[in-house]
């Protein structure tokens, strides 16, 4: 059996219908249900759902074979696990934002507020910016609106949301997507299952492009 970590919501149905053109279909997926584990022993697969952020947990300790997770959690989390391919979904990017008008003038430490505290650090590091991290999980736009910070380090889609609070992106940190993971004894023991599986999903990637 090959054990594939899904993402739950959009994305993780997108994934699913990738899989399944690949010739890796389950249909009691598909079934209006609250089952989180399911099987096509004729293909050898098992599918589960999990939350987006987890799937790396799984695949990283093995319970997952396959997994796919945003670029955005391989980088903040650094799982030990090999990134095989970028499957061109969920595109955003990790970008820095503030109040219209903002302009940092390098004179004293910058007041940062995001939850991607390792991708934050790494990006002011490496132009030797002195920053001042302030963690948070949600509604990070209101930090810079109510002065706790003065930008902040986020996923930005359409940048609507940044709009209606008058905020502006100042500069992208990175390009964000949906990437393809393995665990790396999976790939070991199991190399030509999952390079068959890879394989075919590379092609539906080159024919989206």
């Amino acid at each position: 059996m090959i054990n594939i970590a899904l993402p739950k919501g959009r994305l993780g149905e997108k994934v699913y219908a990738m899989f399944e053109a690949a010739g890796y279909e389950c249909p009691s997926i598909k079934e209006n249900n609250r089952k989180l584990i399911f099987e096509n022993t004729e293909k050898q697969v098992r599918y589960f759902w999990v939350k987006p952020s987890d799937v790396s947990i799984y695949v990283e300790r093995g319970a997952a074979d396959i997994g796919v997770a945003g670029k955005d959690i391989l980088l903040e989390y650094t799982p030990d696990v090999y990134e095989l391919l970028d499957l061109n979904l969920g595109r955003c990017r990790m970008a820095v934002a503030a109040r219209r008008g903002f302009h940092d003038d390098g004179e004293r430490t910058l007041k940062v507020a995001t939850k991607f505290t390792n991708i934050a650090a790494g990006h002011y590091a490496s132009r030797g910016r002195e920053i001042d991290i302030i963690k948070l999980n949600g509604s990070i736009e209101l930090a810079p609106i109510l002065g706790l910070s003065d930008v902040i380090v986020d996923i930005v889609e359409t940048g609507t949301t940044l709009k209606e609070n008058d905020l502006d992106v100042i500069e992208t940190v990175v390009p964000i997507s949906a990437r393809l993971i393995v665990n790396k004894a999976s790939f070991k023991f199991k190399t030509e299952k999952i390079e068959n599986i890879v394989r075919s999903m590379k092609e539906q990637v080159k024919n989206d492009d």
